[in-house]
């Protein structure tokens, strides 16, 4: 048996505890504990290449701060949550966790991860690159694989910062690490407009038009 193969007979087998309709919460969590205790770490699987049934939805949620809810009860245990994760999938606007024979769908509140630590680097050529941590402690070098996109909210007139982690999963910045990246920001003119941005590996994201920094930021 391979380490791959081990591995997804270890999610399989955690989905399979997740989803067991006879048996009480505690009695599940004792089993997803079991499970978690022989996971030792998990890769994010190639889950683009699977394509398994729909097998429902699981009461899995993950909220906007990254916390991980099932049963509506946050799940404490990170080696778990960080498995979840490694199988996470999304079609459209909906995620699932898929194995290579069942796809079961989860509720996510806002982005699946949330970006927790950003570093600053330089790359050969001098030019600086932004490394980030995500919750489920991936670790992505900003730039034209892993862009970074802002959208502003109408409604409260601030600005919410993404990163792409991959396959079209994105993890919101934590508030802290906005407030970095504009003090790593700067001006550049694009299209003949004035445009706040930082950039990162050679590549700039611009955030908003200079003039309305300090209200998307305040």
């Amino acid at each position: 048996e391979t380490r791959s193969d081990k591995g997804t007979r270890q999610v399989l087998c955690c989905i399979s505890i997740v989803t067991a309709e006879q048996r009480t919460r505690s009695e599940e969590m004792r089993s997803i504990a079991g499970v978690v205790h022989r996971i030792a770490r998990a890769a994010p699987a190639p889950v683009h290449l699977w394509d398994p049934p729909y097998c429902g939805d699981l009461n899995l949620r993950i909220a906007s701060d990254g916390t991980w809810y099932y049963l509506n009860s946050p799940i404490g245990r990170h080696a778990l949550v960080r498995l979840f994760a490694s199988v996470l999938k999304r079609e459209g606007n909906k995620y699932f966790l898929v194995t290579p024979v069942e796809k079961c769908g989860i509720i996510v509140d806002d982005a699946p991860f949330l970006a927790v630590e950003l570093d600053l680097l330089r790359n050969a050529q001098g030019a600086q690159v932004l490394h980030f941590r995500t919750n489920v402690d991936d670790q992505v070098a900003c730039g034209r694989d892993h862009p970074l996109r802002f959208e502003a909210q109408v409604a409260t007139g601030g600005l919410k910062p993404y990163l792409h982690v991959r396959r079209n999963l994105w993890a919101l910045l934590a508030r802290p690490l906005l407030y970095q990246l504009v003090s790593l920001g700067e001006k550049r003119e694009i299209d003949g407009k004035r445009r706040f941005g930082v950039a990162s590996g050679g590549e700039f994201f611009a955030m908003t038009d200079s003039e309305l920094l300090q209200d998307l930021i305040s």
